[in-house]
């Protein structure tokens, strides 16, 4: 079954952080520091693998492989929102 995919907010991707990866972080911090690479924020590679999977369990359909090679909070809402408008 799969539901709707609406676009991933700045604030559902920081539930993401501390429901996935136990890292807590203010989302408008995220939204100002966009750029930041997510190490900074404390998100190591295995917390964002996490993120996927909870993205992929939740929409019934896989994220891009490069989703979790992202390196910041732009760079991985931008491919995720852009997947879920092209379907791909």
């Amino acid at each position: 079954m799969t539901t709707e995919v609406k676009e991933l907010t700045v604030e559902e991707l920081a539930a993401l952080m501390k429901k996935a990866a136990g890292v807590t972080v203010d989302p408008q911090e995220l939204q100002a520091r966009a750029d930041t690479p997510f190490a900074e924020f404390g998100l190591d590679s295995l917390g964002l693998l996490g993120i996927v999977g909870e993205l992929e369990n939740r929409h019934g359909r896989a994220l891009p492989t490069d989703a979790e090679r992202c390196k910041s909070p732009r760079a991985f809402l931008d491919l995720v929102n852009s997947a879920s408008t092209t379907g791909a």
